[in-house]
Formats: C-alpha cells, structure tokens, sequence
C-alpha cells in the first residue's frame, strides 16, 4: 500500500502544535486526549484513529474539534458518519485510512494503536518526519530498523511513551552514552508476584486483569501478568538506546515509584520518579522538547511507603527468558515472540488456554521455527512472519484447549 507523505521540518517550539493520535479510544489514547482538552489553545488535532469504538471516537473528535476521525474498521464507517453528522469532521474508514491519517500533516502523532496492528500506520508517520511518541512497543520489537531508519532518514524523532523507557530517556545523558553501566527496567511484578505455579496455574482472565498499579488495556494488562510486558521492555530499550541486552537490567519494584534507572561507570544512578499515572511520560512526549503542565498527582515523600526491589523469578515467569533469548538470536526471533503472544493472550481471555499456556505457546513457536535468526529486511517479511507466527501459535493454543 502506497501513502503519499509529506516530510516536515525538525521538532519546534510553536504552538499550536499539530497532533494526530492513532488509538485514541485506547488507554493511552484517552490519556493523550485529556491532556489535550485540558489545553486546547496549544494544540490542533488533525486526525483521531480508532478500532471499533464509534461512540467515544465521535465524542473525542467533537471536543477535539479534529479534522479526521477514523474508524479502522470498515463496517462501523456508517455509524461514525451518522455519529459526526452536522459537524465539518471528515470521516473515513479502513486500513488505508488509518494509514492515510498517519500521512497527513501532524507535527506530533501518538502511535498507541495496540500489537502488531499498528505497525504500518507508525512507520508512515516516522518516514515523513513526524514526533513519534511511540506506545505501541510491538511496533519497534518487530521492525526495529526499519523503524529507526525511518525516523534517522527522516529527520524525525522517536519519543518513547512507555513508563519505563520515557523514564530513561528523561536521565540519559546521550552524550554520556560511553559513560553508561546498565540500564535498570523497574517491574511491578504483577499481581502474581508472589503465587505459587499452582495457584497461577488456575489464574483467570479477571484476575490477571487485575494490576495491583496501573490501569491498562488488556492486552498489557496479560503481559504484565506474565511479565511479557517487560520482556518486549528489554528488546525496546536496546533498540531505543543502543545498549547491549546483558547491560540491561530487570529489577521488580512493587511500588512503581520509580519508573527505570541510568547507571554510570562513575558508580552515580539516576532515577525517574512520578505517580502511576500515564498522563506523567504523556505529558513529557506532548510537550518534548519542552515541558508542560500535567494533571498527575505529585508524590509526597514524607508519605511514601518504603521503596523495595527484588530480583525477578524467571523460573515463574518464562516470559523473560524467551525475551532475552529473542532479543540474543535477532532476526525473526523477536517477530515470532510477539506475534506467539498476541494470539496466547487472546486465547486465555477467550478462555480457550490456561495462564500458564501463554508462555508455553510462545516458546513452542519459536522452538519450531525455522531460521528464526535470519535478518529481516523488509516489511512484507515481517508481516508474512506474523501471519504465519500466529497460526502456528493458534494451532497450538487448540491442541491445549480444555475442550480437548
């Protein structure tokens, strides 16, 4: 599919700022829209994307005042049109669509549409030049170069959205980067830190739903559970910054007050602090390379609770050793794992597999997958791996369901 782009200058300071969000109706979606309505003045919104939810797209694009509103999927084009009745927003829907609203002129896209869906959509924005604040971590875990060389041959910028890696991008000192010991990744740890493989063994969609910390979509909120989440958190950061995987760390933080740690070869370790609140790394990308007023609550020291780290148990969450061996491997390995893991979680939340089985399948597929460190060099080949990734891992998910 070819979308015609147009390339736009290095980041300014001028406001307002032209913004498109793909995944608006999302978790960090409706984030990025409060903080917008919060300011409106700063901000003109060019396009808005969602999945299915019509509804909250056309109030979003109505508050917004957006230009475009965009409803992936194509049956539900009819309901959207009916919903922006009598207002001056376009609307559009389909693939080509989402793609199409990636390309139009935004200074500033939040790229949050979730897994592998929204791929396409976020290198269309980061080849003609845009601020990419990037949510969707399985975007650069799958095309990582060909995300990054868009953004370099582009003149564009890669702002990371995730918590942990926006954390690390506030303290890292880039031209320190000789100077850098290890990168600290902070875990929640879930809520089954601390259960036994049998109890997570009878785990159920609502539980595992249930962060002790944070609200989330679903699909995150499986893979913090399984601590996948922080896997494809390793493969990201080592993309981001260029920092091998054995001098990136994994260290569980229960009270996720601090978001992710720097540490230099002079024995200093500095620290993103803040609120679990999504509005917070939001925040820093919208207004990047300048700071804006947030929303999140400020901690109060004197009432914070002790702040306490443990390692990571990786013989109850496989997870993370299947990340770091795809991030060791290369090549198709890291496509393979999280195209595996989309189509477990969403076979757990249909209850066809148990908890368990989630990392079980995964590992399955990439035990079975022939030359899973070939290089990658194109697109098309990233999707053909997904595609045939997920029905590998489909196939699995019906020889381990209950029903059988």
């Amino acid at each position: 599919m070819a979308v015609e782009v147009t390339r736009w200058a290095a980041p300014s300071y001028d406001r307002p700022r032209g913004v498109t969000i793909l995944g608006s109706t999302g978790s960090v979606g409706q984030s990025t829209v409060d903080l917008i309505a919060r300011d409106p003045d700063s901000y003109r919104v060019e396009a808005l994307v969602a999945g299915r939810s019509v509804e909250r797209l056309a109030d979003q694009a109505r508050r917004l005042h957006a230009r475009l509103a965009v409803v992936a999927d194509p049956k539900r084009y009819k309901a959207l049109k009916e919903a922006l009745a009598g207002t001056s927003i376009e609307v559009a829907a389909g693939v080509e669509a989402v793609a199409e609203a990636a390309a139009r002129p935004a200074e500033w896209v939040m790229a949050a549409i979730v897994g592998f869906a929204g791929l396409p959509a976020t290198l269309v924005a980061a080849r003609r030049g845009a601020m990419v604040a990037l949510a969707n971590k399985e975007a650069l875990v799958c095309a990582g170069r060909l995300l990054i060389e868009a953004v370099e041959n582009s003149g564009g910028a890669l702002l990371p959205v995730d918590s942990e890696h926006n954390a690390i991008f506030q303290v890292f000192e880039p031209r320190q980067r000789h100077a850098v010991d290890r990168l600290i990744l902070t875990a929640s740890g879930g809520p089954f830190r601390n259960w036994s493989l049998a109890d997570m063994a009878e785990v159920t969609p609502p539980q595992a739903l249930a962060h002790p910390n944070w609200q989330m979509g679903d699909k995150i909120s499986i893979d913090s559970a399984t601590m996948m989440n922080k896997g494809l958190e390793l493969i990201e950061a080592h993309l981001l910054f260029g920092m091998p995987g054995d001098q990136i760390e994994i260290v569980v933080h229960p009270q996720s007050v601090i978001h992710s740690m720097v540490a230099y070869r002079d024995g200093s370790v500095l620290a993103q602090l803040g609120s679990t609140d999504m509005r917070v790394p939001i925040s820093h990308a919208l207004g990047w390379p300048s700071r804006i007023e947030g929303p999140a609550a400020r901690l109060d020291f004197a009432t914070l609770s002790a702040l306490t780290f443990e390692q990571p148990d990786s013989g109850r969450f496989p997870s993370l050793r299947l990340a770091r061996q795809a991030l060791a491997t290369n090549g198709f390995a890291p496509i393979v794992m999280n195209a595996a893991n989309e189509a477990a979680v969403a076979a757990f939340l249909a209850r066809r597999i148990g908890f368990l089985d989630i990392a079980r399948i995964v590992e399955d597929v990439m035990a079975g997958w022939n030359g899973l460190s070939t290089p990658v060099e194109a697109l098309q080949e990233v999707e053909a791996a997904d595609q045939e990734a997920r029905r590998k891992a489909d196939a699995r998910c019906q020889v381990r369901s209950p029903s059988n």
